[in-house]
């Protein structure tokens, strides 16, 4: 029993290092993971300067005073604790435009990393040493579509070899850890006894142990890491991740809304450049705008071009329409706010609420 349990509890819980070999180009790699690989320098040409969009579309007419009420009267009727009399007798006083520019760069880049790993051996093709396997920037992967985060794990080859399971040291099976090895566990009725108030236990009949549910008496189940098989399929896995790095800058227009707001909303798109590598947007009339698309592309470059490989960027600017609302209900000013392309409001002080219990 002493046994069983030394090696139930003292077992390997990873696997040894001298279960990898050493691969040509892959001597970093190690079980858990190697980090990143280094991608080869591109040889693309340096981005050329792309204009600006025209000045006819720097400007978006302001919404209505009609769209301004039935998003107000829709935003409220969504609110349980809200009453629609704000919404829909408030008189509006004054509207003031207020549109706000979002510029978006998007960096879509590929990553490689490696690992040793192993899954149990059913009679798959061994091919270690059979010739140097291939680098891991010359292993072909999926095409990824552009700005979609994917990920794919690829098998390298010429790096399979089989090896002695580390859990079960090749036998296939491991001692249960219920009943450490014995087969069965004390009985819980008679406390081992085999007797219940000075009769024979029926549950274990009388002696005083039952069979482990665990492993079914036999005193051990079958290795979980080799499925039984006694033996490992060795071998390095290649994980492809493509990634969609995006960062936003939004032009302060002193509107009064937190610019957090506009996360979730979209407006009219002016001005779009995708290609390997994009030059920051010149001549749009916002020098913030060209100051952060500045910032912005340098920034990328910097970052991911050391760790990964840039596949594709895309810069886009879009005018977001913000719309500052006045009425009065009850003798009282107030304000709310209408913008996006989708009409969302913004009512933080909404003059007529109550509180709502949950029974």
């Amino acid at each position: 029993m002493a046994s069983s349990e030394s090696s139930e509890s003292c077992g390997p819980s990873a696997p040894p290092a001298s279960m990898f070999d050493s691969m040509p180009g892959y001597e970093g790699t190690v079980a858990g993971g190697g980090g990143f690989l280094p991608p080869p320098v591109p040889a693309f040409p340096v981005p050329q300067p792309v204009p600006g969009p025209e000045q006819p579309h720097w400007n978006i007419p302001s919404i209505t005073e009609d769209i301004a009420r039935d998003a107000f009267i829709q935003f409220a009727s969504n609110k349980c604790c809200y009453s629609s009399g704000p919404a829909k007798d408030g008189v509006i006083t004054h509207m003031e435009a207020f549109n706000t520019y979002r510029y978006r760069l998007e960096t879509f880049t590929e990553t490689r990393s490696t690992e040793w790993t192993h899954k149990p051996y059913i009679g798959q093709p061994v091919d270690a040493y059979v010739q140097p396997p291939p680098g891991p920037w010359d292993i072909p992967a999926k095409t990824p579509n552009f700005f979609v985060d994917d990920k794919q794990m690829i098998k390298v080859p010429y790096t399979s070899s089989v090896k002695k399971c580390h859990e079960c040291l090749g036998m296939g099976r491991r001692p249960c850890k219920e009943c450490t090895g014995t087969g069965s566990k004390l009985c819980w009725v008679c406390n081992g006894s085999g007797f219940k108030d000075s009769d024979r236990c029926h549950h274990c009949n009388g002696r005083g142990r039952n069979n482990c549910s665990n492993c079914s008496g036999q005193g051990s189940r079958i290795c979980e890491t080799c499925h039984g098989k006694a033996q490992l399929l060795v071998f390095i896995k290649l994980t492809v991740k493509w990634t969609n790095n995006s960062n936003d800058y939004v032009v302060e227009q002193l509107s009064g809304l937190q610019m957090n707001k506009l996360s979730k909303v979209s407006g009219k798109e002016l001005y779009r450049d995708s290609q390997y590598m994009v030059y920051p947007v010149i001549g749009f009339p916002n020098p913030d705008v060209m100051q952060a698309a500045q910032h912005l592309v340098n920034d990328h470059r910097v970052k991911f071009s050391q760790t990964s490989r840039i596949l594709q960027q895309r810069q886009t600017i879009q005018l977001i329409p913000i719309t500052k609302v006045t009425y009065t209900w009850k003798g009282k000013s107030h304000i709310y706010y209408v913008y996006g392309n989708e009409f969302e409001v913004d009512a933080n002080h909404y003059p007529a609420t109550c509180c709502c219990t949950v029974m």
